[in-house]
């Protein structure tokens, strides 16, 4: 027998300035909840429509101990850093960077965006490493949006797109560390599913457009909230709207270890923050090769 989820806390994202300039709405870390372990921090950057010169990223800036996930709704990022990788990310489309033992990273509105303008929006979701693996190699993996997968129940009334995990029967093609479930939903007026979750999972659903039924009791989370899901093994989500909704739906394994953190260092103690500051500063995260072209 099944057993449904329910919120339990509803958190309202504040807003923030963040990189060179640009601002997010920022559910966690903040002064009403600080972490939902896993994860670390979900920024929602957008949408926000810049004129021709206006776009704004995350210059040059370091990582060590966690993963950062990011996912494109609108516009165009490109990303490079100081193991020599360099890509671009359009919409629809995502990269898990795992940080591991440290990495000087960059993400930046393509040249295009920059010099023409256009829309940006999409989110940033910071995974955090057990241990064991805090100081493993730093990784990259690029999900094209066609890469994606994606699933409509069976009334077509919802649609997931799969970032982690799996949803409708759709599995997605990224490789975690840890077991996380990462899903884009979009809930038509009338939709209404049960999404199984393992019951060792903790997480929240995050909506960014309209508003959502969640959980047994249909508690209302609106957008800008997230909601923070109670224990079971089941959820349900409801649209009895008159307009779609979109929400994330995130949840995983927690890691139950001492969470150490400063900027964008993550370790389980101030020794090994300590360590990572030093470690930087002598240039032994590396630094992003000049462009050439």
């Amino acid at each position: 027998m099944s057993s449904p989820r329910d919120i339990t806390r509803i958190v309202t994202a504040h807003r923030q300035r963040e990189g060179a300039g640009f601002i997010v709405r920022r559910p966690f870390p903040g002064p009403s909840l600080a972490l939902v372990d896993p994860f670390l921090m979900l920024d929602e950057f957008g949408p926000i429509d810049y004129r021709p010169g206006e776009a704004r990223g995350a210059p040059d800036h370091p990582h060590r101990g966690f993963e950062t996930v990011s996912y494109l709704l609108a516009g165009e990022f490109e990303h490079a850093d100081s193991q020599g990788h360099r890509g671009t990310i359009g919409a629809g489309a995502a990269q898990w960077m795992t940080a591991g033992s440290g990495v000087v990273h960059a993400e930046m509105p393509s040249h295009t965006i920059q010099r023409e303008g256009g829309r940006v929006h999409g989110f940033q979701l910071w995974v955090n490493l057990p241990a064991r693996d805090k100081l493993i190699a730093p990784r990259y993996q690029e999900i094209a949006r066609e890469a994606v997968a994606e699933a409509s129940s069976d009334d077509g009334l919802a649609q997931v797109r799969v970032l982690a995990g799996t949803a409708l029967g759709a599995t997605a093609r990224v490789d975690t560390r840890t077991p996380i479930a990462f899903h884009d939903w979009t809930l038509r007026p009338g939709a209404a599913l049960a999404v199984p979750l393992p019951t060792d999972f903790a997480g929240f659903v995050y909506v960014f457009s309209g508003a959502a039924e969640v959980g047994a009791s249909r508690q209302r989370v609106s957008d800008g909230q997230l909601g923070l899901l109670g224990p079971g093994d089941e959820l349900r989500l409801a649209n009895p709207s008159d307009v779609s909704t979109r929400l994330l739906l995130i949840a995983g394994t927690p890691l139950g270890e001492p969470v150490a953190r400063y900027g964008p260092f993550v370790m389980n103690t101030p020794a090994e923050i300590e360590q990572a500051l030093r470690d930087y500063q002598a240039g032994k995260m590396g630094v992003i090769a000049a462009r050439r072209d």
